[in-house]
């Protein structure tokens, strides 16, 4: 490997007093040429929600209470930004209060790994093992290269490191670099409803209306003065005359009690 990162198998062949090389085959006089690929991997979608009632619309400014209780105020919301309500895109002035909004936005992130491989190509120039080596490319220009400690080449199928290396070689070696990314989209998808319609009114009910009229004063009419009854009001009553009797009553049975007592007292009484 003669640059920093550089494949660590390199073949030196018997050619004009040594080929380096990789197991790719690459043109011997060409320059440093770069390729890059891409490699991706699975994606993760993620899904955010957010619920609100449009509250104050005016201009190119609204309010919109959450879900949570919460306003939000969005200034200068774009005329390019709309809202599908009923099969319609309508955008912030035609937006109005009592409108359920809502916004989805989907995220995606998929990994991806950026791989680019130097290659280069040229003669020895000078050689400095065991820490690196200048290069003579294909344009004359001279250019320097690391070689990474415990790098390997071989040579005429024998295994040696940078001292191996002599002035007027033909070498070509390969970096490799591998770089992780991280790809992020977002789509958004912005709906409505229209607000509820107003209440139907109530059907018509009929009223009852009062409507004052004159009272007529009664007629005073002439009566004539009752006759005097003819036969004159019961006044008296029976308990004088029943409690009498009652008194009669009592003294006769205390009388014949009383002569009883004696004919019993004097038998020879008649």
């Amino acid at each position: 490997m003669i640059a920093k990162g550089f494949r660590r198998t390199i073949l030196i062949g018997p050619l004009g007093g040594g080929i380096l090389c990789l197991l790719l085959s690459i043109p011997a006089a060409a320059q440093v040429q770069t390729e890059k690929s891409e490699t991706l991997g699975e994606t993760t979608r993620t899904v955010e929600l957010k619920r609100g009632e449009v509250v104050y619309v005016s201009g190119n400014s609204l309010v919109v209470k959450m879900e949570d209780g919460e306003l939000e105020h969005f200034n200068n919301v774009p005329d390019s930004v709309t809202v599908l309500v009923d099969g319609q895109h309508l955008n912030v002035h035609q937006l109005k209060v009592g409108m359920k909004l809502e916004k989805q936005t989907i995220t995606s992130s998929t990994p991806k790994v950026i791989t680019t491989v130097e290659t280069v190509t040229g003669k020895v120039f000078h050689v400095q093992p065991p820490n690196s080596v200048i290069l003579t490319l294909d344009n004359n220009e001279n250019q320097s290269f690391n070689i990474p400690k415990g790098q390997k080449f071989m040579i005429n199928g024998q295994e040696t490191d940078a001292f191996g290396l002599k002035k007027g070689m033909v070498v070509s070696a390969q970096r490799v670099r591998e770089v992780p990314e991280m790809v992020v989209t977002q789509e958004t998808k912005r709906t409505g409803k229209m607000p509820p319609p107003p209440p139907q009114p109530k059907a018509d009910i009929p009223l009852l209306v009062a409507v004052a009229r004159p009272i007529q004063a009664p007629v005073e009419t002439a009566t004539e003065a009752e006759p005097a009854p003819k036969v004159l009001p019961k006044t008296a009553s029976d308990l004088p005359l029943l409690g009498i009797l009652g008194t009669l009553l009592c003294a006769i049975s205390v009388m014949g009690m009383t002569i009883r007592r004696v004919r019993l007292q004097f038998p020879g009484l008649k």
